[in-house]
């Protein structure tokens, strides 16, 4: 086998990567990290034989699009022959307009009875979802209705599966190796998710300005993923089966109004994102081990022919739209088609999964709280906040010059997306495998800097004694690790074979590391 690249060939490409020149413009450091990028490649160990994955399966709510299609949900409960709703929501949402339109719905059917929980937690913690399982366990709620973004639904999935397992412990479903990530075998109650991104601006109400506002672009309402944060670990991880997924996902494009713009931009970032690393994501068909059960095949498959489709739709439309509404948030039409874009790349990262950008997101958002404590602009909060999708677009970047190898035309055709032109035009065609990577980087930067993000962890205040930590927080994430070209086909199972400071060289490589 392949010698695992050495500590001294690691630090040397580390050094090589901290340099703010654009890889592709003549800088002689920058040239010589892309060639020792693709050298330390080419000595990724692979995995030994195992039998590999021979299909995958495709999973997604049904979707309603449409200008107040809020309203209807009471009808669509009472359908659904609901004896007691349990409604979601936030502090915020509770007091807006999505929320008046779903209990008005409600209220308007004729034994219809609801409760109503509206202390969810933006970014979820084991506390607040412990408060909601214990709220819910309480009563018999035959049907829930999840009224806000992703926090609010993800909220409103644990709330479902633990009331249907009434005796399981919090981490019996949590992903390996975090917690047990025990399948889930019985059928849960009906979910009609509702996603929200109407926001008061936070120099309107002082009540709101302590409030993260609700987003639209986590794609929730059509996967069955739950994310919450592991407060005493500093990382998010969560719970990832088809089982949790909403019976119904309402798309109201009334509820995107009055968001402030940063807002609809770190939204904007996480659904380029959930695009570009699903579209990415190693094949279906090489991820291992496959199941002896096909109860036990995961959510996230790996990238695949039904996945693509709407992963790429989706990061057409973030490329051609997120620029304008970054200019004019006024832009019905470019709101319009974000938020369907939302939904689109949530169909397809819930069938193909996403990989490193959030992988490393998870430690760089949960850290901040004890360490650098950054505060990103446009968010009034009296707390330290990165928003998702600004932690997750922090190495992008690097990321994809990173996998770009392990599948140069994928990576090419994301560039002529970014470039928003063909694979056919000569520009793209000409450029050879070997500098696809460098040209991607380039092109994912330059449309980060055109919407005035963070660049690089030094932006957000991490220094270098902080890696050791980020690696740290980033190694247990295996549910989107194996899916990233490069890391996950390098180590074997449970990462046999390779050390902690093998793999976190892995992570080191994507300039993690801040950019000086």
């Amino acid at each position: 086998m392949a010698p695992v690249p050495s500590r001294a060939a690691i630090l040397r490409l580390i050094n090589a990567s901290q340099h703010t020149s654009c890889p592709c413009h003549g800088s002689h450091t920058a040239h010589n990290a892309h060639v020792i990028a693709n050298q330390l490649r080419r000595l990724a160990t692979p995995v030994d034989k195992v039998e590999k994955e021979y299909a995958f399966e495709v999973a997604a709510s049904n979707l309603r699009f449409g200008d107040g299609v809020t309203r209807e949900v009471g009808m669509d409960l009472k359908n659904m022959k609901a004896t007691k709703v349990a409604v979601f929501t936030d502090p915020n949402v509770a007091n807006l307009l999505p929320m008046k339109m779903a209990i008005e719905s409600l209220s308007s059917q004729q034994d219809l009875p609801f409760e109503i929980f509206d202390r969810v937690v933006t970014e979820p913690t084991e506390d607040s979802w412990r408060e909601a399982i214990a709220w819910s366990r309480e009563h018999d709620f035959s049907h829930f209705l999840a009224v806000g973004g992703g926090s609010v639904m993800d909220t409103a999935k644990a709330a479902n599966l633990f009331t249907v397992y009434k005796e399981a412990d919090l981490y019996d479903f949590i992903n390996a190796p975090i917690g047990k990530g025990l399948a889930i075998s019985k059928t849960l109650r009906p979910l009609i998710a509702g996603t929200c991104t109407l926001c008061v601006p936070t120099d309107t109400d002082p009540e709101l300005r302590t409030v993260v506002p609700t987003t639209a672009g986590t794609g929730s309402e059509t996967t069955g993923t739950a994310i919450l944060d592991i407060t005493s670990k500093s990382f998010k991880t969560g719970i990832a089966s088809r089982a949790l997924k909403p019976t119904l996902g309402i798309v109201d494009t009334f509820n995107t109004e009055s968001c402030p713009t940063a807002v609809h931009i770190s939204a904007g970032l996480d659904v380029l994102f959930h695009s570009l690393e699903s579209f990415t994501a190693i094949p279906y068909t090489e991820r291992s081990p496959r199941p002896a059960n096909p109860i036990l095949r995961p959510a996230y498959q790996g990238s695949n022919p039904v996945a693509d489709i709407f992963s790429l739709w989706a990061l057409e439309q973030t490329v051609k739209y997120l620029p304008k509404v970054a200019k004019d948030r006024d832009n019905t039409e470019a709101r319009r088609q974000l938020l369907l874009a939302a939904s689109f790349a949530g169909i397809g990262f819930g069938n193909a999964g996403v990989h490193l950008c959030h992988g490393m997101s998870y430690p760089i958002s949960g850290l901040n709280k004890k360490g650098p404590r950054y505060q990103h602009a446009g968010y009034q909060v009296d707390h330290p906040i990165i928003p998702h999708g600004i932690s997750v677009a922090l190495t992008g970047p690097a990321v994809f010059q990173f996998t770009a190898p392990s599948s140069p035309d994928r990576h090419r055709q994301a560039l002529a997306v970014f470039k928003q032109t063909t694979l056919l035009d000569q520009s793209i065609t000409s450029i050879p495998d070997s500098a696809v990577g460098a040209h991607l980087f380039e092109a994912i930067a330059s449309f980060l800097d055109g919407l005035g993000v963070p660049r690089g962890l030094e932006a957000v205040g991490y220094t270098k004694e902080d890696v050791p930590m980020l690696v740290e927080g980033t190694l247990p994430q295996r549910r989107v690790l194996d899916l990233a070209p490069g890391v996950g086909d390098v180590a074997g199972e449970d990462w046999q074979g390779a050390s902690h400071e093998d793999v976190g060289s892995f992570i080191e490589i994507l300039r993690i590391l801040p950019e000086v």
